[in-house]
């Protein structure tokens, strides 16, 4: 389970950095605004999903 959860938490932690290259594209180059928007809100959803992650990873592979 410890394998899954951590490439689990990769995979997040790359889909937040890849969304936040795209939106940071996309307003950097004066593209649609709601483009942008839909894409940063993704990568909140996306680091929500990390987080949530990484939380469990520590709660259940704390030494006891």
């Amino acid at each position: 389970m410890g394998l899954v959860l951590q490439i689990l938490i990769v995979l997040a932690m790359g889909a937040v950095a890849i969304s936040l290259l795209y939106g940071l594209r996309n307003m950097m180059k004066g593209g649609d605004a709601n483009l942008s928007n839909k894409l940063m809100q993704l990568r909140v959803f996306f680091q929500f999903i990390a987080v949530i992650l990484i939380v469990a990873a520590i709660y259940f592979f704390r030494p006891a």
